[in-house]
């Protein structure tokens, strides 16, 4: 899966209009899933919006994975703001 530039820096800039924090210190990871395919169609851009810590090793897809709320706010403002960038540079 290859995030195109434009793209990621359009992810980028709304995180930063948001005052999301953004890392790029993050090891590759093989997590694509079925969206590398969707790139193959469209240009766009996977991201980690981030869950916080892992808390006895609920990690996500497992039985005890829990769901951080707190981060509900930040992320719909970020996607909200994804999409009214894009918007407006078209």
């Amino acid at each position: 899966m290859i995030n195109t530039p434009a793209e990621a820096g359009l992810a980028r800039i709304a995180a930063e209009k948001v005052q999301a924090e953004v890392r790029r210190d993050l090891a590759p990871s093989m997590a694509g899933e079925d969206f590398a395919h969707y790139l193959q169609q469209r240009p766009g851009a996977f991201v980690w919006i981030g869950n916080g810590e892992l808390r006895d090793g609920a990690e996500l897809h497992g039985p005890r994975y829990d769901f951080n709320d707190a981060i509900l706010p930040v992320a719909s403002s970020w996607m909200a703001e994804v999409a009214k960038t894009a918007l407006a540079s078209n």
